[in-house]
């Protein structure tokens, strides 16, 4: 489903890719499996200019707005990450249909490895750098 996350079709569950816990159950959002770090917003974009000239420092206000990062209880893998408003809820980001999914999977074999591209070369890119 994600970098981080698949789901176990046949238990209807959310696993971590990288340990294989159970974060929960598929029918509800993965997020309530998770450990949950609420984030002061200038710890990731630190003020520009001096907050103790300046109100306004072209840093986040913690007051409007918190960084949520989810994750794994069982590897502290970091699975996913939200701006959101103080006090709103958890974005329910993904709702999942079961029984499409396990039609469209049925004739599939699993993937247990993440698919990776081909790995960049230095110098043939666009830039040549």
């Amino acid at each position: 489903m994600t970098e981080y996350l698949r789901i176990d079709l046949e238990k209807e569950q959310w696993e971590c890719r990288v340990c294989n816990h159970v974060v929960g159950p598929a029918t509800k959002s993965y997020k309530e499996g998770m450990l949950v770090h609420n984030r002061d917003p200038r710890e990731i974009h630190p003020p520009i200019i001096d907050p103790d000239k300046y109100r306004f420092t072209f840093s986040p206000d913690p007051e409007w707005v918190r960084i949520l990062e989810y994750y794994c209880p069982s590897c502290g893998t970091m699975v996913e990450n939200e701006y959101a408003i103080p006090g709103h809820p958890p974005l329910y980001d993904m709702e999942v249909d079961l029984p499409a999914l396990k039609a469209q999977w049925s004739t599939r074999e699993e993937v247990p490895e993440p698919v990776v591209g081909p790995e960049v070369v230095r110098g043939t890119g666009h830039g040549n750098h």
